[in-house]
């Protein structure tokens, strides 16, 4: 499988799901690797903002203890972050967003349901989250031509540094009970921490 045919594929679903708008784009490089891109896609009806990577998902994210890695069989996925009202591209979300879709190829990380990615720097300027939680984004695998595994788009939810030690102790499912019952909206950029 060609990479660049995952992802035209993944771009073309991503537009279909958020409703057939062309997002802006914006192409983050780091040496060593193949560049990444961060799509905008502009705010829906209740002033939801959508970014989503695209080239995270080029590669099977695979064992990092493994010799040789498979081309083509292993995970894949790509991340979909959701905020309310948006940021501007001078916040540097987008370099975060990238930064951590890179996480697999750099660092060997496994991006999954309830996994943790730690950034150690805030998300974007002024924020107290420095880390993500990664759920559902609701959004369907895409499958692609065997033998390849599908590619998965997993919410990345931010977190301080509290809610990332309270995962750790807790588990993921713990601090999404908290916020639930502190009513918290984390799609909200402003929101204050879970009490934990």
């Amino acid at each position: 499988m060609v990479t660049d045919n995952v992802l035209t594929s993944v771009r073309a679903h991503l537009v279909e799901r958020f409703g057939g708008t062309e997002p802006s784009a914006a192409s983050v490089t780091f040496l060593g690797l193949e560049p990444l891109e961060v799509l905008r896609f502009a705010a829906d009806s209740d002033g939801v903002v959508r970014y989503a990577t695209l080239g995270c998902s080029r590669h099977p994210m695979g064992d990092p203890s493994d010799l040789v890695a498979d081309p083509v069989r292993g995970p894949r996925a790509e991340l979909v972050l959701v905020l309310r009202g948006g940021l501007d591209v001078a916040s540097g979300v987008h370099r975060s967003l990238a930064i951590l879709a890179a996480a697999p190829a750099v660092e060997g990380v496994v991006l999954a349901l309830d996994g943790l990615v730690d950034l150690g720097e805030p998300l974007w300027k002024g924020a107290p989250f420095t880390a993500i939680l990664l759920g559902d984004s609701g959004i369907d695998a895409l499958a692609l031509p065997e033998p390849a595994d599908p590619v998965q788009f997993l919410e990345a939810v931010p977190i301080t540094g509290t809610e990332a030690a309270w995962v750790r102790l807790k588990g993921a499912p713990a601090l999404r009970e908290a916020w639930e019952e502190a009513g918290i909206d984390v799609r909200d950029p402003r929101r204050a921490q879970a009490s934990l």
